[in-house]
């Protein structure tokens, strides 16, 4: 089979082909896994095709261990139904997961920890285009499911069905909100940033208004001219450095005045 397949539902006379997309956390490593999960269902037999070992099928697997499950006296359409649930579910939990990392991105964003938030922006940007490049397509295919008129399902099922074409409905809108979510705390990162940086400009900026005066001073003091009266009084020395204290202490006082810091 074709693993590059987008999600979908193909509908046959006596048989459905549906594709999807299996989502998992890694813990380990810290990232999302994607696998293609075919799912071949005719009115007596069910099978599923998937790339890898491992799933995410064990609490339909302990369903159908317990006695009077519905899943035992059922038929394929329904356990066909239940695959997909699980699938649709582990969509809304990793997107629940990757959404409660996005919401404490904020209190990072105000910390000032700049370069490993704009690299966790980024990889959260990632992951959530990953899983909506799974989601939406399901959604698709998912609602072409509902409105099967094949046979294959009966109306107790297809009533099991618009119920999952509500939760990947719910797993769409978590997507686009959690992606918009991360679009606005893009913009608010810049925004501290360039805050950051105009408090900066600031500071330097009045450091050089208090010098301005100060070196205009001074710069007089150090001309070539050979008669200054000022040099030949005994104290011109404290009096000039009281000078430029006095201009110092009242630029900064004028400043604090019109509070510019």
């Amino acid at each position: 089979l074709n693993t590059g397949q987008r999600p979908k539902l193909d509908e046959f006379d006596d048989y459905n082909f549906v594709v999807l997309k299996m989502i998992r956390f890694d813990k380990d490593e810290d990232r999302i896994l994607t696998e293609q999960l075919s799912i071949v269902f005719a009115e007596k037999f069910l099978l599923t095709f998937q790339e890898q070992p491992g799933d995410v099928f064990e609490p339909v697997r302990e369903r159908i261990r317990r006695d009077r499950s519905r899943l035992r006296s059922a038929g394929t359409d329904y356990l066909a139904y239940a695959l997909m649930d699980t699938i649709v579910d582990h969509y809304i939990s990793t997107i629940e997961l990757i959404g409660e990392r996005i919401e404490d991105l904020e209190e990072d964003i105000f910390a000032g920890e700049n370069q490993a938030v704009m690299e966790k922006i980024h990889r959260y940007k990632r992951d959530i285009l990953l899983i909506g490049r799974s989601v939406r397509p399901a959604k698709e295919a998912i609602s072409k499911l509902a409105r099967l008129d094949n046979g294959l399902f009966c109306d107790a099922t297809l009533l099991f069905v618009k119920d999952l074409q509500d939760h990947v409905n719910h797993a769409c809108d978590a997507v686009e909100t959690y992606r918009d979510l991360l679009t606005d705390q893009l913009n608010l990162y810049n925004s501290v940033l360039a805050n950051k940086m105009n408090d900066v400009m600031k500071i330097l900026t009045i450091f050089a208004a208090v010098f301005i005066p100060l070196t205009f001073i001074a710069g007089i003091y150090g001309t070539n001219f050979e008669y200054l009266p000022e040099l030949k009084f005994r104290y011109s020395y404290y009096v000039f450095w009281a000078v430029l204290l006095v201009t110092a202490g009242c630029l900064l006082y004028y400043f604090k005045r019109k509070r510019w810091f």
